[in-house]
């Protein structure tokens, strides 16, 4: 089957959305492709968590977060931040709040109202044209005409548009329809990319947890720790250091406070083939005062039953004290508080991509112009997680990925207005 259409979005994913109704309510026929049975199927697994839309904190600190790539998306999110996002959801009536954390959230922490509304308001517009959706289409790439190829129901479809927005997300997730299967065709038409890598990610400890440590502190969670990455240099500043939770899994660690840390702990496994964290087991307590419990007289008491009475310290952080300090420092006073401060991790490995919270590389943004449209491919346009960026968890995910459709679609009102 061969169609002519006006305009074309690639993906439905929040990116794809965004760009569909900036160029609907502008009046452009926008006919939506997506290869899975329905769209926002990323953004409904993010509500199970609360839908954290967005995040209140001002601008240069918001975006700060983006860390190399903030040049690049800094004035994205100028013309479609923080309150943009807010005052869109409230267009659809969903009224949103500010957390403790100061993370942005819907009223009713659930992500279906929202995508209803807005699907509802996609096709059914109060003004401009409604998108048209064309679901199980799945994107093949282009033919020798330069035709896109989707893959459908009633066989091969080839589409020759005017403009054509790409929003297919990134490289995690493939279950959900982001597969990074995009890779390829953008690779042979040479368009700049650079390697999908996971991010938001977990981590294997190398040489794997002790069988007794994996089988009973599995899922448990380090509470109310801090980690620390140190620099690649014994004189050198911390690289990362902060305070929160995270998790033990069969492996390795999760977690909040390790996709924090993600970028820094997977960019030196790249770099030198290891990575490692120091955990402070006891983040609000002195070294003075830790070392003057640990020194005080324990009589007949266990050293657990010691640490645990003192400290209170037992389960996972006395576990993995065992785990991962020699024994002979047990012996010693001044090096057991060291230690308790500084529980040393060695990671191995990040987890696979697919089991990443999101994905950084893709299109290069020295590949695209301001308006995100391909330099190798005139017309043709990109957003969302399928660009080369990353951020934390916190709503700076969704926020970008909403900015990007956002300018993708003023981006192909001006090529349009062009040529």
């Amino acid at each position: 089957m061969h169609l002519d259409l006006p305009v074309v979005v690639v993906g439905g994913g929040p990116a794809g959305l965004m760009a569909a109704q900036g160029l609907g309510e502008a009046g452009h026929t926008v006919h939506l492709f997506d290869g899975m049975a329905t769209v926002g199927r990323k953004f409904l697994l993010a509500g199970k968590g609360g839908l954290n839309l967005t995040h209140s904190e001002a601008a240069a600190p918001f975006a700060m977060r983006f860390g190399s790539r903030r040049t690049a998306l800094e004035p994205l999110l100028n013309d479609f931040g923080a309150d943009a996002v807010r005052a869109w959801a409230q267009s659809l009536g969903v009224n949103t709040f500010v957390g403790t954390s100061g993370r942005v959230f819907p009223t009713d922490l659930k992500a279906a109202p929202l995508l209803r509304a807005w699907l509802a308001r996609l096709r059914h517009p109060p003004q401009g044209a409604p998108v048209q959706f064309h679901m199980r289409h799945r994107w093949l790439g282009w033919d020798d005409q330069n035709r896109l190829l989707f893959n459908a129901p009633q066989g091969e479809v080839r589409i020759q548009a005017q403009a054509v927005v790409l929003a297919l997300g990134g490289g995690s997730w493939a279950r959900l329809g982001s597969d990074g299967a995009w890779y390829a065709p953008l690779q042979a038409r040479g368009v700049d990319l650079a390697p999908l890598l996971p991010a938001n990610c977990g981590f294997d400890v190398a040489g794997g947890w002790s069988p007794f440590f994996a089988e009973k502190f599995a899922g448990q969670p380090f509470k109310t720790v801090a980690i620390t990455v140190p620099g690649e240099h014994a004189d050198a500043a911390p690289v990362f250091q902060r305070k929160g939770e995270f998790v033990a899994t069969a492996t390795g660690v999760e977690g909040s406070l390790i996709y924090a840390a993600s970028q820094v702990l997977r960019d030196a496994l790249l770099r030198t083939g290891r990575a490692n964290f120091h955990i402070d087991l006891l983040p609000d307590m002195a070294p003075e005062r830790l070392l003057a419990e640990v020194r005080h007289p324990r009589g007949s008491r266990s050293l657990s039953s010691h640490l645990k009475s003192r400290l209170h310290l037992d389960g996972i952080k006395t576990a993995v004290l065992r785990e991962c300090v020699p024994k002979a420092t047990f012996d010693d006073a001044l090096a057991l508080a060291a230690a308790i401060k500084a529980v040393p991790i060695a990671l191995g490995a990040s987890r696979p991509l697919d089991e990443a919270i999101s994905s950084a590389g893709g299109v290069r943004f020295e590949g695209l112009t301001e308006d995100l449209m391909l330099k190798q491919l005139p017309g043709v346009f990109c957003a969302g997680e399928m660009l080369d960026w990353e951020a934390p968890t916190g709503g700076y995910l969704l926020s970008a990925s909403l900015a990007t459709g956002y300018r993708a679609a003023r981006g192909v009102m001006n090529y349009l207005r062009a040529v």
